[in-house]
């Protein structure tokens, strides 16, 4: 049975702007294939087995963050719900991630949920502003080794933070910094607790197991109910979800708007642009991640607008930031999962646990949830591919190993600033080194196919010619080099042959300078032969030359050998005198 046919959907989307044609979320696409009861019924087997994953991590990340559990839940069902129906991933799953429990902490510590809430609107927005101003591109350009760097630094204060409730100990405030917090650790050591430790163990141990013999069993869920049972069976006096924060409602509440001024607004931009910058790219590297387990293609600023809509509604509802969760994303996909109808089904699964089972969640020891957000701070840390960047080049291992150091001992907002500052000034050394500016004295192999023989070489160029080979990327980070160069030049020639065929790009930088040069070699009357000038440089070279009226000085040739026939021809008809 299908739902829509498609002609209809062919109808619909031919009358779409161009524009708006690449927002039309995946859900609304998926009819376009006839979906039918039998993809229906792949979908609520995946959304159940999604579901099942994200309960127990959905309270635990929200714990982590420094607030309720309920509030995880409330984020996964409404966030969920959106960036599946709205979103530009076929297969994404949204919800609380790792990603965010280092902003989120540190918001509610300076100013509560409000400010949080506050702060998620305003990157909500950023996200939808950058989804129709097609930014979804630009974020895929964050250097791996600041994305690293970030992750595992995350995944390092994640397993701090779950030290308290590993062990048991009784520390009624927890320092939000990372020396303060192991301070208080080892100050509050002798109420070290042998129940809270033995309950998080055992859970740990469950999960591994199943994780090594029986991987497609929900081993959190698993881990996580074998020690609420131990708790309730032995009566262990224990820290649980309802002897801490009191269990979870059995519904969602009543959505409302955070109180706000503007000196706050200000002072919550800087959290708010880091919560839009992780949203955005731990959503799209989800997104990859599917594309390249399905051969599917995400829309990246559909992806984005779906991203804010559910940032924004999901603090309303009493939620958290949410973004695509890449494990989350990835059993979707495994369980089988046709369409994003999927990941809508996890959600209403949530939903119906909170109005159904809400009860038993309140005996959900905290020391099984610590439990389960230690192998989530594993799998974050990513040691294959810090052990990758190890061997890589320097630049890249600095950068990664600063912003390491900058999210785990600083701010989250620094590390990602310095980060990507390091890893451009990285690129851009490593393009300067290869450009050069070489004197042509003698014709190379690569070359000879532009000569009018075998034979003709560069040293025998007409007298008073003198050619010279610019390759490589020609911008400001190596426009110093090329001003060095002409400087280093004596008395000039009459003709100068500038062969271009390796300058892939020139920016304005580099063209002021090549054409001062040029403006320079005008006053000494020197003739300047441009030759296979790729189309970029050469159109933003041309304009500037017109635009200084050089005209007159340069001379364009599309190859190197028509390049020494006209220098050739200038020489014999004397306009150019022999030297």
């Amino acid at each position: 049975m299908q739902f829509i046919s498609r002609e209809k959907w062919y109808r619909f989307s031919r009358n779409l702007p161009l524009y708006f044609q690449g927002f039309v979320p995946k859900f609304f696409r998926v009819f376009k294939e006839n979906y039918t009861f039998s993809e229906l019924r792949r979908d609520i087997t995946a959304g159940v087995t999604v579901a099942i994953v994200a309960l127990p991590l959905s309270m635990a990340l929200a714990i982590a963050s420094g607030t309720t559990p309920d509030r995880g839940l409330f984020t996964a069902i409404v966030a969920g719900f959106l960036i599946s129906l709205l979103g530009g991933s076929r297969f994404q799953i949204g919800g609380p991630t790792g990603a965010f429990v280092v902003v989120i902490y540190n918001i509610i510590a300076t100013y509560g949920y409000n400010g949080l809430a506050l702060a998620t609107i305003m990157a909500g927005l950023m996200l939808i502003l950058a989804g129709f101003f097609r930014l979804g591109a630009l974020i895929k350009y964050i250097p791996y080794p600041v994305v690293t760097g970030f992750t595992a630094g995350i995944a390092v204060i994640i397993f701090s933070s779950q030290i308290k409730d590993l062990f048991g100990l009784q520390i009624d405030s927890v320092p939000a910094e990372i020396i303060e917090k192991w301070q208080a650790f080892f100050a509050y050591k002798h109420t070290f607790d042998p129940a809270s430790t033995a309950i998080a163990l055992s859970t740990l141990a469950v999960m591994l197991l199943l994780r090594k013999f029986a991987p497609r069993l929900p081993n959190f869920l698993i881990g996580v109910i074998v020690g609420a049972v131990a708790v309730y069976a032995l009566h262990l006096p224990v820290d649980t979800i309802g002897s801490k924060f009191g269990g979870i409602p059995d519904s969602l509440p009543t959505p409302s708007f955070p109180t706000f001024s503007w000196e706050e607004l200000a002072l919550l931009f800087p959290s708010a642009f880091t919560i839009a910058f992780l949203a955005g790219i731990e959503s799209l590297l989800s997104a990859v991640v599917a594309d390249g387990m399905t051969g599917d293609r995400h829309l990246s600023n559909c992806e984005l607008v779906a991203e804010g809509t559910a940032n924004v509604a999901s603090v309303l509802f009493g939620g958290i930031p949410a973004t695509g969760a890449i494990a989350r994303t990835a059993t979707n996909i495994r369980a089988g999962a046709y369409s994003p109808v999927s990941g809508m089904i996890h959600a209403v699964v949530l939903l119906l646990f909170m109005v159904f089972l809400a009860p038993l969640a309140s005996f959900v020891p905290l020391a099984g949830l610590a439990a389960v957000l230690v192998i989530v701070a594993w799998n974050m840390s990513g040691f294959d591919k810090i052990r990758l960047l190890m061997s890589a080049q320097m630049g890249d291992r600095l950068t990664m190993i600063v912003t390491f150091l900058l999210t785990v001992f600083v701010d989250l907002n620094t590390a990602i600033e310095v980060g990507v500052v390091m890893a451009s000034l990285s690129f851009m050394h490593r393009m300067s080194v290869n450009f050069a500016v070489e004197s042509d004295l003698q014709l190379t192999d690569e070359h000879k196919h532009e000569m009018l023989s075998s034979t003709d070489f560069v040293g025998n160029l007409p007298d008073g010619v003198v050619a010279f080979r610019i390759s490589g990327p020609l911008f400001f980070g190596a426009a110093s080099r090329l001003t060095e160069f002409f400087d280093t030049l004596p008395n000039p020639p009459k003709i100068i042959i500038l062969r271009m065929g390796s300058v892939p790009m020139m920016d304005a930088t580099a063209v002021n300078i090549l054409v001062d040069f040029i403006k320079q070699c005008r006053e000494r009357k020197t003739k300047i032969i441009v030759s296979n000038a790729k189309d970029q440089p050469r159109k933003v070279l041309k304009m500037e030359i017109i635009k200084r009226r050089l005209n007159t000085t340069v001379a364009w040739a599309a190859r190197f050998r028509q390049a020494l026939s006209l220098s050739e021809r200038l020489v014999e008809d004397g306009k150019i005198s022999k030297t």
